[in-house]
């Protein structure tokens, strides 16, 4: 979807004749608002971790459940499940966002590269899910904001070079690869949220310093 999207808006709204400079900071502002979005998500499920996180046992309940959804996620991700197509129902069908998408897609100002961003942003996805349920477990607000914002940081290149390297990951194996190699880590995290959530429930001295 996310593919889509810098697709969809590079054909439409990047005007070549404008120069290098300005598709760069079109770009810029694109993926400035789909961290902003990004960062709220993280703030709101830090903030409903924290109410989970009242007593060492629903702490260890929240790493659990996350945990298990990280796992199916992961195996989801391999291609040996249905869970993420099946909880990934997109937005594109509602008429409000095809009318606010449409007005942003034929927008040319930089602002409008922003707002779609965020757009985008809200949009769900399986790899926002993996660290939105991330950022609920650091029970914290300014902390699931800070996890979401290294999320968003850390995909800006890939989404800002997409155009460019779009062919070769389409032509190759290398695609097929990576989301082989992320389903083994989204698995593997999970498994240990399970061990974590598993040490809170019994550990009565267990505390988010001493379980690793």
């Amino acid at each position: 979807m996310c593919g889509g999207f810098v697709i969809a808006y590079t054909t439409a709204k990047v005007d070549p004749s404008k120069g290098w400079l300005w598709g760069g900071a079109a770009h810029i502002a694109y993926n400035l608002g789909r961290i902003t979005s990004y960062m709220i998500i993280g703030a709101i499920f830090g903030y409903l971790g924290s109410i989970m996180l009242i007593s060492k046992t629903l702490h260890g309940a929240l790493y659990v459940a996350v945990g298990l959804f990280m796992v199916l996620m992961g195996i989801s991700l391999s291609g040996n499940l249905r869970f993420l197509t099946t909880i990934e129902v997109s937005l594109t069908r509602f008429g409000f966002f095809q009318k606010l998408f449409s007005k942003l897609i034929h927008s040319k100002s930089l602002g409008s590269f922003f707002l779609l961003g965020m757009l985008n942003g809200f949009l769900p996805c399986g790899l926002v899910y993996f660290f939105a349920a991330s950022a609920a477990a650091t029970g914290s607000p300014f902390w699931g904001a800070v996890v979401m914002l290294i999320f968003g940081l850390s995909t800006m290149p890939v989404m800002v070079g997409l155009g460019t390297v779009a062919g070769f990951l389409k032509s190759s194996s290398f695609r097929l690869l990576m989301i082989k190699l992320a389903s083994i880590i989204i698995v593997l995290y999970g498994l240990y949220l399970l061990y974590k959530g598993y040490w809170f429930i019994t550990d009565p001295n267990a505390s988010i310093h001493t379980c690793h």
